[in-house]
């Protein structure tokens, strides 16, 4: 369920909120950001396919050296699909570009979607600045520590403690000096506490928002 990263032997680390297909956006910011493949560091919070033009290209990064990433829910959905030979679902959420690749493309994406089952649900990264842990949707407890039990459901899907926030009703989570999420579409990040909401909605016309660690 856990990675560990020690980041303090990178340049620059990098977070990249929720890409749902968009290579070529994220493409064009790691440019724009002079970003180092053989020193730096990017980091996905998960949601790599789905409604957007390139999922293929962006399930292909998880075989570069220098990309992580956390199982999403629409990983999931999409390795569930597959696994139980139930697409339909998967399709109204996204998914129909599956169907639509080649089948040379379709026998990658499997190969692809089966090496996501390896995907952790949680990463730690360690910084100069501090300790980074990342998931999803949510990290479902009030305090956090390596390898601790929590209901990857709620880690790949829960909106509760985001929709506490956005009423008002604040909490810090111990353990670790930032904790970072996607999964919900913002129109901005959103910081609350010592919790971080960066997924801006990129497949929907928003920003892609890349974050730097370090």
């Amino acid at each position: 369920m856990y990675q560990r990263i020690d980041g303090t032997q990178c340049q620059h680390i990098w977070l990249t909120g929720d890409l749902h297909g968009c290579y070529r956006l994220l493409m064009n910011k790691l440019n724009a950001l002079k970003f180092n493949p053989y020193q730096d560091l990017l980091i996905s919070v998960g949601d790599l396919i789905d409604r957007g033009p390139d999922s293929l290209k962006c399930l292909e990064l998880i075989h570069q050296k220098w990309f992580f990433a956390i199982r999403g829910n629409h990983e999931q959905m999409a390795m569930d699909a597959l696994e139980h030979q139930q697409l339909s679902l998967w399709a109204l959420n996204g998914g129909a570009w599956f169907e639509e690749e080649s089948a040379e493309a379709k026998a990658e994406a499997r190969l692809l979607l089966l090496e996501c089952h390896q995907l952790p649900y949680i990463i730690e990264v360690d910084t100069h600045s501090g300790v980074h842990v990342i998931a999803h949707a949510d990290y479902p407890a009030d305090s956090y520590h390596w390898q601790k039990e929590v209901d990857w459901h709620r880690v790949l899907w829960d909106r509760q403690r985001l929709s506490d926030h956005l009423e008002g009703k604040h909490s810090t989570i111990t353990g670790a000096d930032h904790f970072w999420f996607g999964h919900t579409p913002l129109k901005h990040r959103y910081d609350a506490s010592n919790q971080h909401y960066i997924d801006t909605g990129a497949v929907f016309g928003g920003e892609l928002t890349l974050v730097q660690l370090q």
